[in-house]
């Protein structure tokens, strides 16, 4: 069975929320810097958590 609109946008948030909880656990930025950077980067582990570590540094 297809998933609907709501649902595959219901998911798209919670993985969102779990990519910010996870990079403010990581690295203890802000979980508004978190938020900033998946929406600049997207959901590139490895460049999410590179920039948050230099954004941290700052």
């Amino acid at each position: 069975m297809a998933e609907t609109e709501q649902e595959l946008s219901d998911r798209a948030r919670a993985q969102k929320l779990f990519v910010v909880q996870f990079l403010t656990r990581e690295t203890g930025i802000t979980e508004a810097q978190a938020r900033d950077l998946v929406d600049m980067i997207g959901n590139a582990p490895a460049s999410l958590i590179r920039e948050a570590r230099l954004l941290k540094k700052l």
